[in-house]
């Protein structure tokens, strides 16, 4: 839990920053950080998660000559700079070949080679994103995000500072909430170093989609589940979570984190002035111990990061991401919800 010192010096960041301008507000990373648990992997396609960070977001290749470029942020703390990506890539088309790491540790995320499951590119690797599949603007200015399409993956599994065994840890992604499948497994987060499946509870990532294989939430779905390792939880176990509802918005903020034989499950609206009956706040759909199961308590985290594919390199999976982050530490409820309202001042838009 949050002191009440690190949650004072968090919304005096916040009110501190956000004088100096909207689109230079404290970002995710700097309240992670003000609530004692800093990120230890920042990633986003579409804007700085820390206030100063002006460096590079991702690199694309364009298919013209294979020539890669770097798309920065356009100033500190703000979005990225998309007229950048739009002239290198006029023309032609380009992929997403590498999205780095904000946090200065070099957890960049880059094509993910094959494992349990072989991908569809040479050599078993999967596939890269199409860099202009998921436009959006944040603001008002112009950004892309990572559209996943089933066979699409990145890894990192050389991690640095990642939790590992049944260390603390928090994430949260932003999402579009209307880009899903129920194939296995749209993931986000902790996974296993050697793209294969070593067992219940060497994962703990964030899952966004409709797979029944295992767990469910209320409704038809798509729900925020925590895919453990052989297993998709909504709850206490691989089955259903009435509590976990069906996900109805446009960019979604999904959260999970967890500690010594404890978890939880939380979510969002990341952009509720798209939809006027939505609660710009966190809702917590699951807190409470680990799956009883054997494997599960303690867990075995490996550390390794992924995006858009299950631990063993399941690419079935479908979705976008437009960033999200992992920390040392588990994060409060407080905390958290002041990313949220970062997130919802940023602004993200479909046009």
């Amino acid at each position: 839990m949050v002191s009440g010192q690190n949650l004072q010096s968090a919304c005096v960041l916040i009110l501190g920053l956000a004088s100096m301008g909207s689109l230079v507000a404290a970002g995710p990373c700097d309240l992670y950080a003000s609530g004692g648990t800093p990120c230890v992997a920042a990633h986003s396609t579409t804007r700085a998660l820390y206030s100063a960070y002006m460096g590079a977001l991702y690199q694309v290749k364009r298919g013209s000559d294979n020539a890669t470029a770097t798309i920065d942020a356009t100033g500190p703390g703000q979005v990225a700079n998309a007229s950048a990506q739009d002239l290198f890539c006029a023309g032609t088309a380009c992929l997403i070949t590498i999205i780095y790491d904000q946090s200065g540790r070099g957890n960049h995320l880059s094509q993910a080679p094959p494992g349990g499951f072989r991908g569809r590119e040479a050599g078993g690797y999967d596939r890269l994103a199409n860099a202009t599949g998921a436009p959006v603007t944040l603001n008002g200015h112009k950004a892309y995000g990572v559209f996943v399409s089933p066979g699409t993956g990145y890894r990192n599994n050389a991690a640095n500072g990642t939790a590992t065994g049944d260390a603390a840890e928090g994430m949260y992604a932003v999402l579009d909430g209307t880009h899903y499948n129920s194939g296995c497994c749209f993931d986000y987060g902790n996974a296993e170093t050697n793209s294969r499946d070593t067992g219940n509870g060497h994962m703990e990532a964030i899952y966004f989609g409709t797979s029944r294989n295992w767990g469910t939430g209320a409704g038809r779905g798509p729900w925020i589940m925590a895919d453990l390792e052989n297993g998709l939880f909504s709850g206490s176990s691989a089955g259903n979570n009435a509590d976990d509802p069906s996900i109805l918005y446009r960019f979604v903020t999904a959260v999970v984190k967890g500690a010594g034989n404890k978890w939880a499950i939380r979510g969002g609206d990341a952009a509720p002035s798209l939809s006027s009956s939505s609660s710009d706040t966190l809702s917590t759909f699951y807190n409470g111990a680990r799956p009883a199961k054997s494997g599960y308590n303690p867990m075995h985290k490996e550390g390794a990061i992924i995006l858009g594919i299950g631990g063993d390199n399941s690419v079935s999976g479908q979705g976008t991401f437009y960033e999200g982050a992992m920390t040392a530490g588990y994060p409060s409820d407080a905390v958290e919800d002041s990313v949220q309202a970062d997130i919802v001042a940023a602004k993200y838009a479909t046009s």
